[in-house]
């Protein structure tokens, strides 16, 4: 019978300090998963896994090592102890490396209060097949869809334990549930496909199944006869599935990591505007429910709520241990870890303040231009900021949406497409980035 996870890291510890480590720290996962994907009303693959995967980094005077296992034995969690004190030796040093010092350690957090665990019984198989065919037959219901390419349903449970050999150790556990749906419409070399879907660590929370496909349906139809927009320069409305990730890169430019190595285009920006005056980017790890919640950090700090950009001005850095001692500053508690590799600076639930304006009002008020709804790929100079992504989606002619856009690439610098966003009111309160739509003006369309 396998230990408890808060007595693998204890062992985990042990062993370390047996091998010879000056210091470490141990994280224990447990996780259970299960998915079903269904075709024409059949099941056509079901998977379930369970396994536990332990985790341990040493430190021998200012060099480290982490090394990880998925077998659990006396002697398995002894020979990682030794294998990783050896490699310590042998690794360069590092003089910001290290554990967190005592005063800095989480003294108390209240996981209940995050609610990330739903405590109704896990959901059958057949109850998830069940969800993924209203899925699939609520898209086939959509006229002119001409079949739903996948349509799954899963469920995935963690337990979590990490310790650190100065005095840390702290728990939680952790559900989620999803539901979605791809759907294709049309023919030959004119098909189109679009998708919905929905997770939520709550299965009472989860949005209904023919909701989501009816939606999948409903989107890929309007993808439909797809023309390429004209070249030049037009304002840019990023639907709020897609415009998270503008944010996405504003984050990424105050990472810790960025910082120190001065790889980011806001690398000098501390205390400047970066937004427009009436916006912030605050960031709460505390939001119940929410994918990003966490009660500490990967390094056992506390998390905290903090205000990232405040009415435009960049207030911080994103900071673990290690990037705050490079540049000489607290750590932020948003070290993230697996149980293979070492911390890294990484956000939690981030909420960007909303506009006053619908989605349907920034359509009016935009004039002519490209309504963003998908992206792919990307050119980003994280340096200079330079933005070059392919995008597809719907033609704003005089306001009123007019037919479908492909082909297209959007172009622009993100420091100038920071400053001039203008946010709608439609975003999803639930999600870990509650980001609206987002209308950028004077971005570089190139199409036919």
């Amino acid at each position: 019978m396998p230990q408890p996870l808060d007595a693998l890291t204890k062992s985990l510890l042990q062993a370390a300090r047996a091998a010879g480590a000056d210091g470490a720290d141990a994280k224990a996962v447990q996780a259970t998963s299960l998915s079903v994907d269904v075709r024409g009303g059949t099941l056509e693959q079901a998977e379930r896994s369970e396994g536990i995967d332990i985790g341990l980094r040493v430190f021998v005077g200012h060099r480290s090592a982490t090394v990880s296992a998925s077998d659990t034995s006396t002697r398995t969690i002894e020979e990682m102890a030794e294998r990783a004190v050896a490699m310590a030796k042998e690794a360069p040093e590092d003089p910001y490396a290290g554990l967190a010092s005592a005063d800095q350690l989480a003294k108390t957090f209240d996981v209940a209060a995050l609610e990330l665990c739903d405590p109704t019984p896990e959901p059958t198989p057949k109850a998830l097949q069940e969800d993924a065919a209203r899925a699939e037959a609520a898209g086939l219901a959509v006229k002119g869809v001409s079949q739903v390419q996948s349509a799954s349903a899963g469920y995935g449970a963690q337990e979590v334990h990490f310790a650190t050999s100065n005095g840390f150790e702290g728990g939680y556990s952790r559900t989620d549930r999803a539901l979605s749906c791809v759907a294709i419409a049309g023919t030959g070399a004119g098909m189109e496909r679009d998708y919905d879907g929905d997770s939520r660590i709550y299965q009472a929370d989860l949005r209904d199944a023919e909701e989501i496909g009816t939606r999948a349906g409903t989107r890929a139809l309007a993808r439909l006869d797809a023309r390429k927009p004209p070249t030049g320069a037009y304002p840019v409305l990023f639907d709020e599935r897609v415009a998270s990730s503008l944010i996405g890169h504003l984050l990424g430019a105050i990472n810790g990591q960025s910082i120190a190595r001065g790889a980011s285009f806001l690398r000098d920006a501390m205390g400047t505007q970066v937004l427009p005056a009436h916006l912030s980017v605050i960031e709460d790890p505390h939001r119940p429910r929410t994918g990003g919640s966490r009660p500490f950090d990967g390094e056992g700090l506390p998390t905290a709520k903090r205000t990232i950009v405040e009415n435009g001005i960049l207030q911080g850095w994103t900071l673990d241990l290690a990037t705050a001692r490079k540049l000489d500053m607290a750590p932020t508690g948003n070290a993230a870890r697996s149980t293979s590799s070492g911390p890294m600076p990484t956000n939690w639930n981030i909420e960007l303040t909303q506009g006053t304006a619908s989605f349907d009002g920034l359509v009016r008020d935009m004039g002519t231009g490209l309504l963003v709804t998908s992206m792919i790929g990307s050119t980003i100079n994280p340096n200079t900021g330079d933005y070059s992504r392919g995008a597809a989606g719907l033609w704003v002619e005089n306001g009123e949406i007019t037919h479908t856009i492909n082909e297209c690439t959007i172009a622009g610098n993100l420091r100038d497409m920071l400053m001039a966003m203008i946010p709608a009111n439609d975003a999803r309160p639930h999600l870990s980035r509650v980001v609206p739509s987002l209308l950028v003006s004077g971005m570089t369309l190139a199409g036919a």
